[in-house]
């Protein structure tokens, strides 16, 4: 499981915050790791694995919290979903590049929580930590489920 984003940018700080709600779970089988966005550090950290799993903040339009579930595997990512990111080369770009490379993990499932505020700070949007509680225990429940 891979979250992104930056701490010090309210809600993009929700991908790494769930990571780290995560990184207790208690099994050889998930690896939790924290990423920036940066699209060729993104591929390097997916590279060794079959099922990977990024949670990272999104902006497309859609209510504050909004929960968007795609299994990237199967579908192209909208680069909107990431106007939000300060990287050229972010998870969109990152994701598409792999598959025309033949480089993606066999399952990878993206949850996108949709942002209100990315300004420079420190606390989530009170919807953006509702839909952070509700994607960590999703998230915990299917880890829970394949130990």
């Amino acid at each position: 499981m891979i979250g992104i984003g930056n701490l010090y940018r309210s809600d993009d700080a929700v991908g790494i915050l769930i990571a780290r709600k995560l990184k207790d779970i208690k099994s050889d089988q998930v690896n939790v790791q924290e990423q920036s966005g940066e699209g060729t550090s993104l591929m390097d950290a997916w590279k060794d694995y079959e099922t990977v799993w990024i949670v990272d903040a999104v902006s497309s339009g859609e209510p504050p919290g909004s929960i968007h579930r795609l299994d990237a595997s199967k579908q192209p990512i909208p680069t909107k979903f990431f106007s939000c990111s300060t990287h050229n080369f972010g998870v969109a770009e990152a994701i598409e590049l792999a598959r025309t490379l033949n480089q993606l993990p066999e399952q990878l499932k993206l949850y996108g929580i949709e942002g209100k505020n990315f300004q420079p700070g420190e606390v989530l949007s009170p919807e953006v930590e509702q839909a952070m509680e509700s994607v960590s225990n999703e998230i915990s429940k299917h880890f829970s489920s394949s130990s």
